[in-house]
């Protein structure tokens, strides 16, 4: 690793204090911890204090340090190791601390979610005839904490068992990868070399940044250091992230750019091609398996490796965002740990995807249906690289042999016994020796692309041409599998596309509803269209039933809800805009007496719905351009009206209210009188002179008892009816 990056960060200023607020709008906290050999694992440090509960402290010490078995192949005196882990969150208020609100309000264009615009509320979805999916953001699912680990082991025969153990952490409710991965490589280095001061330092630091851009390049200053980082678009971000919903559909248009220089998910940047190198036929059945939410066990050598591979496995799925429980380095500790090895054979496993390096899960968790070992060991020299398939019941696991037919893969006749021995233990053979092999009885429906894999190329074993090598072949990997899932998501589209108005029509009446979902109509209807014309050439007869457990899983329902919710909000965004363009006269012209109250009772509605979002906001006093533009067009609809119909809609004293503004207010003349009507220069004369009643009779004509009538079964705002 390389440690140079201390010398350029240069301290800041002496008076310079973290500001808690800034700080807790990227992170939670900074943690220093110790492994002492009669305690165990130690926070010695945290900042900000009492950041944590004790029950989080206690888990955060215990997945900070790699186990012991996974570095047994170091004989350096000095060993840095980074990686990250995922826990949730215990001993604390469900309710989202403020910085963590606030900081999502800062998205592309920094504006609020629909709710603080005054937008619809999101409706609840609902799957008919399916299970219950787990829920998205707001739902009461738990929240998770991001570690982000530099630990360095250090051997000295000084010391009481020949060395120590130190890791520095970062905490934080936000997956960035692109951020966090490489300020911990500053960060971890410097708190070695001057302390506990560089906690605050670091601190310091981050309190300067802005918020968090979602989907932008950002700059973020550490000392003389700036990182670059593009972080993920928000609607990307699992469930569990400390955001509200508001803030994962705000500034969102209803359909990303595949841009290849934004992300389209979350761990865009870690290293796909080289987490499954020796494995890179089965990315397609593991792509089916994070999509349906199945539980997976990743089994790697060092803590590197595996939450690499776990990262990689979650990046795969986009520009879905993964609801699955994954768990990047998962150690015997966690509390979740004890209800996983009671999983019983034949139950079926919670979603998760469990990165793990202690051999001991193999036993433990032998339930789990699917095992895949990545990444090499520095004692293995040579990889063999093949896929084991499970077709067995009663936990005797019978592999069939599957070759690479990828270029990449080498064979050799040696490998024969490998593969037997494979064939005969299962996932435990990698007790005695590592492996990448994947283990499951799943028939996947997508057939692998060679076209992709005959793109990708071989760096030999050059270090720096193999980097440069990666680099081309994650970009290969990632259009693709985005391709992928975007098409494998296209069919959902008519369900979330928002409508316009038409030409000619009032834009004040209430946009129709967004096209009802039903799965069993849905899985109906696309098995007579066909997945469409990418899909047909890439999956098998069963890609009707990948559809049908998707519907069943942990990701469908909090994508839909997203996506949903941003459609509703896109679409009251183009109704807004369509009323402030409106020109009303030409609107009444065309209408009956009926038609213009309802246009009246419309526009009260929106306006009454800007006011209570400006009041929200704590602009009362404030009045925007789309207010005005609506009291206009209220008085403007209000003058057309009879004079025995506008008595009766100022018999409100709310509606009152609203006219009664400077310029074009309602003359303070009591209730009844037949001249009480807008004061606008380019108001016509009421409606009542010159519009046909929509019962056939001139609205003159008609007797006002009947007028008034018609009038109170079309005015649903009135609250003074008898």
């Amino acid at each position: 690793m390389n440690r140079s990056l201390t010398f350029g960060v240069s301290r800041p200023d002496s008076n310079a204090k973290p500001d808690i607020s800034s700080f807790q709008r990227w992170m939670v906290a900074l943690c220093a911890i110790r492994f002492d050999l009669q305690q165990g694992q130690i926070v010695e440090e945290c900042y900000p204090v009492n950041a944590l509960s004790p029950e989080e402290e206690l888990d955060v010490a215990f997945s900070s340090f790699p186990d012991s078995m996974s570095q047994a192949s170091t004989r350096a005196s000095v060993h840095d190791c980074v990686f990250f882990f995922r826990i949730r969150r215990r001993g604390i208020s469900p309710v989202y601390n403020t910085a963590s609100h606030q900081s999502g309000n800062s998205d592309n264009s920094g504006s609020k979610g629909a709710s603080a615009r005054g937008g619809p509320v999101t409706e609840r979805i609902t799957v008919q005839g399916l299970g219950n999916s787990c829920g998205g953001p707001g739902s009461g699912a738990p929240r998770y904490l991001y570690g982000f680990v530099f630990n360095r082991q250090r051997q000295d025969e000084r010391l009481r068992r020949g060395g120590e153990q130190k890791s520095m952490v970062i905490l934080s409710e936000r997956p960035y990868s692109s951020v966090f991965k490489p300020l911990v490589q500053i960060a971890g280095p410097l708190y070695f070399d001057i302390g506990s001061r560089a906690l605050e330092q670091v601190a310091t630091y981050v309190s300067q940044w802005g918020p968090p851009l979602h989907g932008q390049l950002m700059e973020l200053p550490v000392g003389s250091i700036s990182l670059r980082a593009h972080l993920p678009p928000a609607h990307t971000l699992p469930p569990g992230c400390g955001t509200p919903m508001d803030d994962f559909t705000s500034a969102m248009a209803p359909a990303l750019p595949l841009n290849r220089s934004v992300p389209q998910g979350i761990f865009n940047e870690t290293d796909l091609f080289g987490a499954f190198r020796g494995v890179l036929m089965q990315l397609w059945v593991l792509w089916e398996l994070l999509l349906i939410g199945e539980p997976l066990l990743v089994v790697a050598p060092t803590p590197s490796q595996v939450c690499e591979a776990v990262a990689s496995l979650v990046s795969l799925v986009a520009p879905l965002p993964c609801s699955v429980d994954f768990r990047p380095y998962f150690t015997i500790h966690d509390p979740d740990f004890a209800s996983l090895n009671s999983i019983k054979e034949g139950e079926q496993g919670p979603p998760m995807v469990l990165g793990v390096t202690n051999l001991f899960f193999l036993k433990a968790l032998r339930n789990l249906p699917h095992v895949i070992s990545v990444g090499t060991s520095l004692t293995t020299p040579n990889r063999l690289k093949y896929t084991a398939r499970s077709n067995s019941h009663n936990g005797n696991r019978r592999l069939s042999l599957q070759l690479q037919l990828s270029p990449l893969t080498r064979f050799s006749p040696s490998n024969l016994l490998k593969v037997a021995r494979v064939r005969k233990d299962g996932p435990l053979s990698l007790m005695t020796e590592h492996h990448e092999a994947l283990w499951t009885n799943y028939g996947a429906a997508t057939k692998p692309d060679t076209s992709v894999l005959n793109r990708l190329v071989d760096a030999g074993m050059s270090p720096r041409t193999e980097e440069s090598m990666s680099m081309v072949n994650n970009e290969v990997l990632r259009r693709h599998f985005l391709e992928l899932t975007t098409n494998f998501l296209a069919p959902f589209g008519p369900y979330l596309r928002a409508t316009t108005p038409q030409e000619g029509a009032s834009p004040f009446r209430d946009p129709p509803p967004l096209a009802p979902f039903n799965a069993h109509d849905f899985l109906d209807g696309l098995s007579a269209r066909g997945p469409g014309k990418f899909l047909a050439k890439r999956l098998r007869s069963n890609w009707l039933e990948l559809y049908r457990r998707f519907l069943e899983g942990p990701n469908f329902m909090p994508w839909f809800q997203r996506r949903r919710a941003v459609a509703e909000q896109e679409q009251h965004r183009i109704w807004q805009q369509a009323r402030s363009k409106a020109q009303v006269a030409s609107f009444l012209a065309s209408m009956s007496e009926v038609e213009v109250v309802d246009s009246f009772s419309a526009v009260e509605r929106h306006l009454l719905a800007e006011m209570q979002m400006l009041q929200r906001a704590g602009l009362t006093s404030t009045e925007t351009p789309t207010v005005k533009k609506l009291r206009s067009d209220m008085c403007t609809i209000f003058s057309m009206l009879p004079s025995d119909v506008q008595q009766i809609l100022l018999l409100n004293p709310q509606r009152s209210n609203l006219l009664q503004v400077s310029g074009s207010g309602v003359q303070n003349t009591q209730v009844g009188s037949p001249g009480q009507q807008c004061q606008e220069s380019n108001l016509g004369p009421p409606l009542a002179h010159h519009q046909p009643s929509p019962l056939g009779f001139q609205t003159g004509d008609v007797p006002k008892s009947s007028l008034h009538s018609e009038e109170l079964l079309q005015d649903p705002l009135d609250l003074n009816r008898t």
